[in-house]
């Protein structure tokens, strides 16, 4: 069997397929796929697209490296291939939310002013 990190002639390549199912909860695999296999081969293979019909994630919302992808784009040796799911909240929206919560004067650099210095500062 020809290494997969060799050259041309590598009939193996080593990828890893991450999926969250909410948060706080990541399922991994690392496979090892023929040469020229695509995304979608790699999702059946790990069993990662039963995972996602369990856990009500849409399998076309993918990604290689955090870069959106399609289910028939190739593979290349290491390439990590992701799942995504849905956000619940903006996270713009959460951080405006949060901030009128505190208060402007505990939050970020208006936390450690100092004794008469200025805002920010």
């Amino acid at each position: 069997m020809a290494d997969a990190e060799g050259a041309c002639g590598a009939t193996t390549v080593q990828v890893t397929v991450v999926v969250c199912t909410a948060p706080r909860d990541i399922r991994e695999w690392v496979l090892e796929m023929p040469a020229g296999a695509s995304v979608g081969d790699a999702l059946r293979e790990s069993g990662a697209d039963h995972v996602c019909k369990q856990g009500g994630l849409d399998a076309t919302r993918i990604g290689i490296w955090g870069r959106p992808t399609t289910v028939d784009s190739k593979l290349a040796h290491l390439d990590r291939v992701e799942v995504y799911r849905a956000l619940k909240v903006d996270p713009k929206v959460a951080r405006r939310e949060r901030f009128a919560r505190q208060g402007a004067r505990t939050t970020g650099l208006f936390a450690r002013q100092r004794p008469g210095g200025k805002s920010g500062y």
